[in-house]
């Protein structure tokens, strides 16, 4: 059996998803990103041959059902509970890696992907420079491996991986890559080639 990379990903509910993007965009605008977002994401991973693909959205939603994937809700909890049984419940099921990718780098290289998977370490973390980390890839975990860690704090990273070091986790670092989470960041991702339907729905909204 393969690895399996798991997307998390909110649905594109105007109000819920992308909401620091407002009100730089209309929170209808916001949702039509996350759409995008999603979409490209899943799109450089189903031609990915290294890995399994699955979705996991926060909620039911009719959202990408036009992608052949495997689709999941989250768990409920924090999102440290959300991804501690996504990682365990995937190992669980006989995968010997289990990854979660959120939707907020539309643009990451593949290779990115790929380096992740291929670190042994018992936990590799993809770095953002933000201080967050775009993805987290799992071939042991701990249910502990997550306490202390501020969500969206700019700590997230280090918090992660000194938890998971108290586990008794062993834990590496593979390449860095810029999320989305600003109107700036659209900027940079505008005329990103990487990401079609996000740089053409950010064309739409008319950002500058």
């Amino acid at each position: 059996m393969p690895p399996v990379v798991i997307v998390f990903a909110k649905a594109p509910i105007a109000g819920r998803a992308k909401t620091r993007l407002t009100p730089a965009i209309t929170a209808a605008s916001a949702a039509a990103l996350q759409d995008a977002f999603v979409r490209d994401t899943l799109r450089s991973l189903l031609d990915f041959p290294a890995a399994e693909v699955e979705l996991h959205t926060d909620v039911e939603t009719d959202a990408w059902t036009d992608l052949a994937v495997p689709r999941r809700v989250q768990y409920e909890g924090d999102l440290g509970l959300k991804m501690f049984h996504a990682l365990h419940d995937a190992l669980q099921a006989g995968h010997p890696q289990a990854m979660i990718l959120g939707s907020d780098v539309p643009d990451l290289p593949p290779s990115h992907v790929q380096s992740l998977l291929h670190l042994t370490a018992d936990i590799a973390l993809g770095s953002c420079p933000d201080g967050g980390y775009w993805g987290i890839a799992a071939r042991r975990v701990h249910p502990r491996m997550f306490d202390g860690v501020e969500w969206s704090s700019g700590r997230e990273r280090q918090q992660t991986e000194a938890a998971c070091q108290k586990c008794g986790l062993s834990v590496a670092s593979g390449p860095s890559w810029d999320d989305v989470d600003t109107p700036a960041d659209l900027v940079r991702l505008k005329d990103s080639r990487s990401a079609p339907a996000s740089a053409a729905e950010i064309n739409r909204i008319g950002l500058k």
